[in-house]
């Protein structure tokens, strides 16, 4: 038989209403400490969701058109995937120096990098910006090489879009301006990509972390494979 609350406290350092009023003060410092710490997980939850977000809008690659149909430059392509850099290149036999010399560095949007990841083919809305910059071999410590200057000398854009373009993809040039017009279809750039390159019309032949997956995904063009297989036996 339990003994009376009275009889059960007896013995004890605190009297039964001391002890009562103890517990509930714990009780009651143990609820605002949940409080507290409730509001900062929910802060932090939402500063994480703002700093994710505000990550997303400078990754994003929607691009915009004016209204005459020029393309606005991506401000942010910087913070795109970077593919690779090219010097010197030229696609044409027998070219003739031009005086200079140049590097030109391609960067993709993140989406479109993604999804290539994924199937070795590029996806509606894949960007890519092509910057061209000025090779330096005198400055600083440098004696020998180039590198590359702080002047860009040229922005190139190829675009997939194939509710907007009858070819899917075209091309935009950008001098100084923020905005680019449509480089005509007639150009050789066109016919270039069609018939030499290695992924739906791009040179992912010059894209080295790319090019083994377009082969291991089996998405490597006939056309490309054909210049390739000719280019060992020379």
């Amino acid at each position: 038989m339990s003994r009376p609350a009275a009889q059960q406290c007896r013995g004890s350092t605190f009297p039964c209403s001391v002890k009562t009023r103890q517990i509930y003060r714990t009780s009651a410092i143990l609820a605002r400490m949940k409080q507290k710490l409730s509001l900062v997980l929910i802060l932090a939850a939402l500063t994480f969701t703002a700093a994710f977000a505000q990550y997303n809008a400078g990754q994003s690659s929607n691009v915009q058109y004016t209204s005459d149909a020029q393309l606005q430059l991506p401000e942010n392509y910087r913070e795109w995937i970077y593919l690779s850099t090219g010097f010197d290149m030229s696609y044409a036999p027998g070219a003739m120096s031009m005086g200079h010399h140049m590097f030109d560095n391609v960067f993709v949007n993140p989406e479109a990098y993604k999804k290539f990841l994924e199937s070795g083919t590029w996806p509606d809305k894949t960007v890519f910006v092509l910057e061209v910059r000025g090779a330096v071999d005198k400055g600083s410590i440098n004696r020998k090489g180039n590198y590359q200057s702080t002047e860009v000398m040229a922005r190139e854009v190829h675009i997939k879009d194939e509710a907007r373009f009858p070819g899917k993809w075209a091309f935009f040039g950008f001098d100084d301006s923020k905005t680019g017009k449509m480089i005509p279809t007639s150009a050789d750039c066109y016919s270039c990509h069609a018939a030499h390159g290695a992924v739906d019309n791009t040179f992912v032949q010059f894209y080295p972390t790319l090019l083994p997956i377009a082969k291991s995904k089996g998405t490597l063009s006939a056309s490309y494979q054909k210049d390739a297989a000719a280019s060992d036996h020379k």
